[in-house]
């Protein structure tokens, strides 16, 4: 009896597997029941069922689940504590006057730290993660799961482990890159505009399943469309196998969702370039203001002779013939520069026939048979024709289809509006990996696709996200386009510090090789050996770049960089290589600084952790040091007031009371006021009543203005 047999007389169970060879018997059960292959292993409950054995269940619904499933969604909902932002000001560029982000570290916890800043104020994302093709490393994330879970999952973290690689030949490999998925889609979501949209890169082995859960995240009625991006053609190895009866890969998806559902979300529409209409060949010209005869177009050329001359030396028409086919003008069109030129200029000139059209009687009798007229509705101008019989048809201007095409090559000529097939990025591929002027082969996508995405549905003041940054690519983009447009668009890029050196050591083939020269060319600039040193770099060398082409253009040239890092204040933060007996402190002020903040802290990292508490500050927003009140008290958005004098006392409190406009919060050293209960409810009470002197009746019943007055 084989193995088929025996599976076929119900012979299943956990001893199966001990009697047959395991793999000969994942690949029999492959063939036989797919149904029963989860995730790379045999599911015996779908097994019995493929042989008839259904369990009895009390009721059925639609889901989408997989091992770790809750944990994750757990982990989306779960604060983060002991975390924060450290400001970099050596990594920045231009940071006094930017409104540009960029940050580094797990981009889930930066995420949750953006949450109270930028809720609500992202118009878009554009992420472009691990595909999970076998080769990817993507994050491995410690859920609080049940000890079940555990089981199932990929195993556990060791601290500091970001990355792992996530081969198909390894269980659980659809597990693992939903579990990293998830939580952090269910953050991003948070952040978006009403408004906003999403895009999702991403290829066949997770398009399914990421559409699942971005349905079961955002909503299906949110799914907008799935974009195909052509990234390749035919050629090489495809033809082989194409040949050999595979049906090839050319495209790229890139999943598209909305926040509120609505499936407008672009501003204006992209075009691609098409072929010449032929149905184009008349050429009006003008006989008054809103009269115009009709010519056929081929009599209007074959009495040029500069164009005429040109077709002949192209062997497009015969030598001394000038005689013009209204169905070869297509083939002038793209063979000859001079009657190419000659089309475009004349577009607003050049018409087709198109559907008949009601005109009012009054106008209608005013008609002359054969031409043409300029009709004005309600709401637009029409060009129309009295034929023999009376019937009223419309003509079509050349003008309304030539257009700048948003294809490779810039294209000006006929246009269509694009649909959800982008065709031709494949001509992006052969340089995009040195796009920028940077070395990076890990999945870059191509400049020209997001700032088409960018420029499709943001508006010129709004904030673009991505949190699977890379070389940098968005920001790269975003910045083009201010440029082009004078555009005052921001961005927000997390990347992972993902050490290189480790990265390559668990690559092999040709990512080791690239690996490789990504980290010649680090070596070459003087960086440490991390991908987000990649993305600053090429940001860097971008500004450099549209300066020189556009030197009278002013644009956001810089950034601000921040990385994760433990909190500063050490009541939230664990400290192993300190520990501080609190009987012995003298309370003198840098052992008040001891106690309160961790070591090697800054008031300005202070600060930046007391702005990521804030509702609706970015934190591209400035910080000023007021030097009238004390040498430690700092101001943001004329709203928040930080006071982190170790000792404070009535003459400080009048200092601060004073700061004009009167900010809306106050935040306070607790540890400053020495144990003086008198002094910090005199103070509390003062400067709340002072702050609520300058509210509006709203912003006093503002969920935001709860704690005005802060201790720390």
């Amino acid at each position: 009896m084989n193995d088929y047999h025996r599976l076929s007389e119900g012979i299943l169970g956990e001893e199966t597997v001990e009697k047959t060879n395991t793999e000969l018997f994942l690949s029999l059960v492959s063939q036989y029941f797919p149904e029963a292959i989860k995730d790379g292993e045999v599911d015996f409950t779908a097994l019995k069922e493929e042989m008839g054995e259904f369990p009895q269940v009390s009721s059925e619904h639609y889901e989408f689940t997989w091992a770790g499933k809750q944990a994750a969604k757990k982990e989306a909902q779960a604060d983060l504590f002991g975390r924060t932002l450290k400001y970099k000001p050596q990594d920045s560029l231009n940071p006094d006057t930017t409104e540009n982000i960029y940050i580094e570290g797990d981009n889930l916890e930066a995420l949750k730290l953006l949450r109270r800043n930028y809720h609500g104020k992202i118009k878009m994302i554009y992420i472009d993660p691990p595909y999970n093709t076998g080769n990817d490393f993507v994050y491995r994330d410690n859920f609080s799961a049940t000890d079940d879970e555990v089981d199932l999952l990929s195993g556990d973290v060791k601290d500091g482990v970001k990355l792992q690689k996530n081969a198909k030949d390894g269980a659980k490999y659809h597990t693992n890159w939903l579990n990293m998925m998830f939580p952090r889609l269910k953050v991003a979501r948070e952040l978006l505009k009403h408004n906003g949209v999403i895009f999702i890169s991403i290829d066949d082995n997770e398009q399914s399943n990421l559409k699942k859960i971005c349905d079961e995240i955002f909503g299906e009625n949110s799914f907008v469309t799935d974009i195909h991006i052509q990234m390749s053609t035919v050629q090489g190895q495809k033809v082989r196998a194409a040949k050999a009866g595979n049906i090839v890969k050319n495209a790229e998806h890139i999943l598209v969702y909305s926040k509120n559902g609505n499936k407008t979300i672009g501003t204006s529409p992209l075009l691609d370039p098409v072929k010449y209409d032929n149905h184009y060949n008349k050429f009006i010209t003008r006989l008054n203001e809103d009269v115009y005869e009709e010519k056929n177009l081929s009599d209007i050329i074959s009495e040029n002779d500069t164009l005429i001359d040109e077709l002949e030396t192209l062997n497009l028409i015969a030598k001394g013939s000038r005689k013009i086919s209204s169905n070869s003008i297509d083939v002038y069109y793209k063979y000859s520069n001079s009657f190419r030129e000659f089309i475009n200029d004349n577009a607003a000139y050049i018409v087709r026939a198109h559907d008949s059209v009601e005109v009012p009687e009054d106008f209608k009798d005013k008609m002359l048979e054969g031409l043409i007229y300029t009709y004005q509705s309600s709401d637009r101008s029409y060009l129309v024709v009295k034929a023999k019989n009376g019937q009223i048809t419309q003509r079509i201007r050349l003008s309304e289809k030539i257009k700048i095409a948003d294809d490779f090559y810039g294209t000006v000529g006929p246009t269509t509006i694009r649909g959800d097939w982008w065709s031709g990025f494949y001509l992006d591929m052969g340089n995009v990996s040195k796009e920028g002027d940077v070395l990076y082969n890990n999945g870059k996508k191509p400049i020209r696709l997001i700032r088409q995405l960018v420029e499709f549905c943001t508006e010129p003041d709004d904030i673009i996200l991505d949190f699977f940054a890379g070389s940098a690519t968005t920001a790269h983009a975003v910045m083009k386009l201010n440029c082009e447009l004078k555009s005052k668009r921001k961005f927000i890029v997390i990347q992972l510090n993902e050490d290189m050196d480790e990265t390559y050591n668990l690559a092999t083939g040709s990512n080791k090789a690239n690996i490789k020269q990504e980290i010649r060319f680090l070596d070459s600039i003087g960086k440490p050996h991390f991908v987000s040193e990649i993305g600053k770099e090429r940001i860097r060398r971008a500004v450099k770049r549209l300066h020189n082409d556009n030197p009278n253009i002013d644009f956001d040239d810089g950034f601000k960089t921040f990385e994760i890092s433990d909190s500063n204040l050490r009541w939230n933060s664990s400290d192993d290589n300190e520990i501080i007996d609190l009987t012995k402190i003298d309370y003198s002020i840098n052992d008040k600084d001891r106690i309160d903040f961790v070591r090697d802290f800054s008031d300005i990292d202070v600060v930046y952790e007391i702005m990521l508490r804030q509702f609706d500050i970015p934190l591209s927003t400035p910080i000023e040091k007021l030097s009238s009140v004390s040498d430690r008290t700092y101001i943001f958005a004329d709203a928040v007031a930080v006071c982190l004098e170790p000792d404070i006392d009535e003459q400080l409190i009048e200092r601060l009371a004073a700061i004009e406009p009167t900010p809306a919060k106050f935040v306070l050293r607790d540890s400053a006021f020495n144990d003086d209960i008198e002094l910090k409810d005199v103070s509390f009470r003062r400067l709340s009543a002072l702050i609520a002197n300058h509210q509006t009746e709203e912003e006093r019943k503002s969920k935001y203005n709860n704690y005005t007055v802060e201790f720390i």
